[in-house]
């Protein structure tokens, strides 16, 4: 079968052919129809991630969309390596798999899936976002922040601010719910001033970080105080990402002024949470409550592929 085969760590997948999988106990084999192209796809084969593989050659991916042998149409995850989901054929266990609507079709169900259920679990599970509430969406324009900002208006936030580094999407975030946008290449000291001026004297409920670095150390700046005061309502940050660096220094002042809680998202949550936040991501899809821009290409094209960036759209890889 034809496949994005990696050889090397840091080097790009080429289409080569492979092996046919064969399933084990309690596993399935998948023809696949779409799959995703993920950062986190992108981390592994780099062998930057902690869960890159150890042992090459494996197939690409991580997750997509597919046809068992039965007919059924699945979103899958976590195929067994060295097979991967950007190829014709792979091999995941069955409770990995879960039914599409009808009403999603495959490039939607193959794109939103990852992101999608990432941003939900974010707001409803580790975050607890209480309906009425504010929450702020640090690195916005970005795939799965921009899906945040629509999650967060269907779970009920009183108001939404977006925080981004793409200043030519921050229209598109108020079309898609944000009531406010910040624009984070600025300077510190004006970064700092912005979240201040947008956390008002209510402040932020709800924080998603997908970036931390210089924007998150700006933030927290803006939330603590120089004065004593009474404590005001708790603020939950959950860190999610890391793209605008991987440390922050954190003064010890910002935890005793300010009733911040700082959490992340470590662990896969259990099957029941999973599944229910696929069922309410593919609701929200199949409703036009939850929108984003997917660009398809040919497996064959993986190479020049991998190594642009799509931002803020998607990449559907199609055998």
């Amino acid at each position: 079968m034809r496949a994005a085969v990696l050889r090397e760590l840091g080097r790009v997948p080429r289409v080569e052919e492979f092996p046919e999988p064969t399933p084990g106990d309690g596993e399935v084999l998948i023809r696949v129809r779409a799959a995703a192209l993920k950062p986190v796809d992108r981390q592994m084969a780099s062998g930057e991630h902690y869960a890159s593989p150890r042992e090459l050659p494996v197939v690409c991916g991580s997750d997509g969309v597919g046809r068992l042998e039965d007919g059924g149409r699945v979103f899958f995850g976590g195929p067994r390596r060295p097979y991967g989901s950007m190829a014709e054929r792979t091999v995941v266990r069955k409770a990995q798999c879960f039914q599409i609507p009808e009403t999603v079709d495959d490039d939607t169900a193959a794109a939103i899936t990852n992101p999608g259920v990432s941003a939900w679990l974010s707001l409803k599970h580790s975050a607890k976002l209480n309906s009425g509430e504010t929450v702020l969406i640090l690195g916005a324009t970005g795939v799965t922040g921009r899906l945040a900002v629509q999650i967060a208006r269907i779970l009920g936030a009183r108001r939404v601010v977006a925080a981004g580094r793409n200043r030519d999407a921050h229209a598109s975030l108020r079309e898609l719910g944000a009531d406010a946008t910040i624009p984070l290449d600025c300077g510190r000291q004006e970064l700092t001033e912005a979240f201040r001026r947008e956390a008002g004297q209510e402040g932020f409920d709800v924080i998603i970080d997908y970036l931390w670095g210089p924007p998150t150390e700006a933030l927290l700046a803006a939330i603590s105080r120089s004065e004593f005061a009474a404590a005001g309502p708790e603020t939950r940050l959950v860190e999610v990402g890391e793209s605008a660096g991987p440390t922050i220094t954190l003064p010890a002042a910002v935890l005793r002024s300010a009733p911040v809680t700082i959490r992340g998202t470590a662990g896969i949550p259990a099957m029941d949470l999973l599944a229910t936040a696929f069922q309410d991501v593919m609701s929200g899809a199949a409703s036009g409550r939850l929108r984003m821009e997917i660009e398809r290409i040919p497996l064959a094209d993986i190479e020049s592929a991998w190594q642009r960036d799509a931002r803020p759209r998607r990449t559907v890889v199609v055998p």
